[in-house]
């Protein structure tokens, strides 16, 4: 008897709702069609991207064949087949424009930001040392640290070649104090090491290949290695 009195208690509150459900059939069929028309767009913007990620990594993979490309001085024997360039020069100019092409259109993509990387590498190859700086600044501004490291590192030789060795030191300084996978603090500090000898400073590129070297005492890491043979006076090959 409790349970039938309470059923019938309840019985009000169901009819209520499927008349407010029968009241606002047209309102719930059209939220219905938004979020399943959402969905088509969320799904649909999935497919687009990952088509163009795709796209953008095989158009990368061919630019680095471009770049990869053997050169081959006037008068050196080539095999049969063998696409060469007579210059670094020539080959740089090849793949700048196929970079450059990919990391215009596909620059959201992982492999369009690369090729805006290897755009200014390949820009500063060619001498273009304004296009290649400002390539390589928005690569290092971005948020892969790994990418970022290696833009930094290219930057920081870019200023050493044209005689900013100021900004060049404060770059290799920079990636010392924030070491990634790509550019170790080692690899940083070797970089710069070299910068104090170009500038005839003997006494701080020594220091900082001693502490390379007291940091791998058995030289079993490519950096130790070069530090102690810098500080033995090998010649580094």
């Amino acid at each position: 008897m409790e349970t039938h009195i309470r059923l019938k208690k309840e019985a009000p509150g169901a009819a209520t709702l499927a008349d407010w459900a029968n009241s606002n059939r047209r309102s719930l069929q059209i939220a219905l069609v938004a979020i399943v028309a959402a969905l088509v767009v969320v799904v649909s913007a999935v497919v687009i991207a990952n088509s163009r990620a795709e796209k953008a990594q095989e158009a990368f993979g061919d630019a680095m064949h471009i770049y990869e490309t053997p050169v081959a001085l006037a008068g050196q024997p080539v095999p049969p087949g063998v696409k060469t360039y007579p210059s670094n020069e020539e080959r740089a100019k090849a793949a700048n424009g196929a970079f450059s092409a990919i990391a215009d259109k596909y620059g959201m993509t992982s492999a369009g930001r690369n090729a805006n990387y290897m755009a200014g590498v390949t820009a500063f190859e060619m001498g273009q040392t304004a296009t290649a700086e400002s390539r390589l600044k928005k690569v290092a501004d971005g948020w892969n640290s790994e990418r970022a490291s290696l833009a930094n590192l290219a930057l920081a030789h870019l200023y050493q070649q044209t005689g900013r060795d100021s900004e060049a030191i404060a770059l290799y300084e920079k990636m010392t104090r924030n070491p990634t996978t790509t550019v170790p603090a080692g690899l940083a500090q070797l970089q710069l090491a070299s910068l104090y000898e170009a500038e005839n400073k003997p006494a701080e590129a020594k220091k900082i290949y001693a502490t390379l070297k007291d940091k791998d005492k058995e030289g079993k890491t490519a950096i130790g290695d070069m530090a102690n043979r810098k500080l033995s006076g090998q010649a580094i090959e």
